[in-house]
């Protein structure tokens, strides 16, 4: 069985965890407090970050290099396009969501509410949080252009690239920070991505002093 090192609000995390579920890939859970810098878990991965997953006698890191090992390596369901440029636009919208997205909402927003206090690092920055909640309108508003010209985020398939977006909008759900008035479109997207098997570990999630919204396990909102 695989071990997935790994923060349960982690949006790098759920990518992978979603890969796993989505490929039936049985594998086993363990929360690790990468901060703390466990020697243990230094000797695992230097760089101290999660996720980090043993599986095929492997110990790898990194969401972005996991995920496309698993797709290789366990290729049905594929969640990679065929061709050369489908495959850039998925890499393009993971890079999107785990760069941009991440450095201007996930960061402002979920770290500033939750990582900081489970961290014990201080108080909120109501600046970071202010910044965080108007740029995520615009990316909001970009994914619903995406998929009013397409049927899933990078095409006419769900790709790693939906994984990724959906792992970075559940973890922000889970602290009501997702405005789902704002677009029907991409409320149907995540409605129909969030019923899929893969999510459910995902969507049991509880964290210690934060406990979710109603809706947030809601398949139907």
């Amino acid at each position: 069985m695989a071990t997935l090192y790994h923060v349960p609000l982690s949006p790098f995390c759920r990518k992978v965890r979603l890969v796993l579920g989505e490929k039936r890939i049985e594998c086993e859970l363990i929360e690790e407090r990468y901060w703390e810098q466990d020697p243990d878990f230094l000797r695992r991965n230097p760089a101290a970050k999660v996720p980090v997953l043993k599986i095929d006698g492997k110990t790898m890191a990194e969401s972005a290099p996991i995920c496309e090992y698993l797709d290789e390596a366990y290729p049905e369901p594929s969640l990679m396009p065929q061709g050369v440029d489908a495959r850039y636009e998925v890499r393009r919208l993971v890079s999107w969501f785990d760069d941009k997205f991440h450095h201007e909402v996930t960061a402002n927003l979920l770290y500033e509410r939750v990582n900081k206090k489970v961290m014990k690092a201080g108080y909120p920055d109501s600046k970071n949080i202010k910044s965080g909640a108007q740029r995520i309108k615009y990316h909001l508003d970009y994914m619903t252009w995406l998929l009013e010209h397409r049927r899933w985020l990078a095409g006419d398939n769900m790709t790693l690239a939906d994984f990724a977006a959906a792992a970075h909008l559940s973890s922000l759900d889970y602290i009501s920070d997702v405005d789902w008035h704002r677009s029907d479109t991409l409320k149907d997207w995540y409605a129909k991505i969030k019923s899929r098997p893969a999510f459910r570990s995902i969507l049991a999630d509880q964290v210690s002093g934060f406990p979710p919204p109603p809706h947030y396990a809601d398949l139907d909102f």
